[in-house]
């Protein structure tokens, strides 16, 4: 599935379409995805102003003017179509090309935006696993989705005591605490394996042990969020990883899959400068984890 730097660059593609547009009609053509759709849900849509296109974690969230939030999750083959007349192209970054085929175009929005333009966002998605879902106006903070979501990794306030608080006293392997979506919200199987390489942290060693036995902040802890922020950072700026059907708001490929350094690179030499150890793959929790074990402590 699309990771959180996929689905920062889908919004960054959709936004100057999206907010400040008035949503003209929507057509519904089939009852569900994942879920079905919400009661009256091209009804409640048509006519809103677009105040706002947020990502939480993996979601897009759009704020209208009514107060009303349209959750979305793209699923495992889900993408937004921008239409223009007879041209368009799919915000994102997809290796595969995202279908076009319009067997699978599911939702489509019809938009006007203040200068008389019109435009069409079509959601197509071939495997059905995505979903749009209803945030009524005020519950947002407590939807089911979204209430008990963690601190994003974007953020200077992920940092070193961040992290050593979250994890202290935790037994759980590293890795399986970074993906906890309680405690960091959108980080997935790809950058976590790349910020453990970048912080030279071991995916298996317990997550409690980079806070001190009160909970205090550790140069583990510091390197580690350093490696986190850095890592997304780095995959927005390429446009996301290119990988399993992505492309960004050109329709051009991005190409941070070229700078991975230990995913999906199991038997390759490691990268860091003076080390000699090599790629290696293990599987945790059915996922699998790409790391040096001689360089990652």
């Amino acid at each position: 599935m699309p990771e959180l730097p996929e689905v920062e660059t889908v919004r960054r593609g959709l936004q100057p379409f999206m907010e400040g547009a008035t949503i003209l009609a929507v057509e519904q053509r089939r009852a569900d995805l994942r879920f079905p759709f919400p009661e009256h849900f091209a009804e409640r849509l048509a006519g809103r102003k677009i105040e706002a296109l947020e990502r939480r974690a993996k979601y897009l969230i759009v704020h209208l003017d009514d107060g009303l939030g349209l959750i979305s999750h793209l699923g495992m083959s889900g993408s937004y179509r921008i239409e223009q007349d007879d041209e368009g192209n799919t915000p994102g970054v997809f290796h595969h090309d995202r279908s076009k085929n319009g067997l699978h175009d599911h939702v489509v929005m019809h938009l006007g935006a203040k200068d008389g333009t019109k435009n069409r966002i079509i959601y197509n998605d071939p495997r059905r696993f995505g979903f749009m879902l209803f945030a009524e106006p005020g519950g947002l903070n407590t939807h089911p989705l979204i209430k008990d979501l963690g601190t994003e990794p974007t953020g200077n306030r992920l940092d070193g005591a961040l992290l050593a608080k979250l994890f202290q006293n935790k037994a759980a392997p590293l890795k399986a605490a970074l993906l906890d979506q309680k405690l960091i919200a959108g980080l997935g199987n790809i950058y976590v394996c790349e910020a453990m390489w970048r912080a030279e942290l071991s995916p298996t060693r317990p997550a409690g042990s980079i806070a001190d036995a009160n909970g205090e902040v550790t140069d583990m802890a510091n390197r580690l969020a350093a490696a986190i922020r850095s890592v997304i950072a780095d995959a927005i700026k390429a446009g996301g990883s290119s990988l399993k059907d992505y492309r960004q708001a050109d329709g051009e490929l991005g190409y941070f899959q070229h700078s991975f350094s230990v995913y999906d690179r199991e038997g390759n030499p490691c990268p860091r400068a003076g080390c000699n150890g090599t790629v290696a793959r293990i599987v945790q929790s059915g996922r699998s984890t790409f790391y040096c074990p001689v360089c990652q402590h």
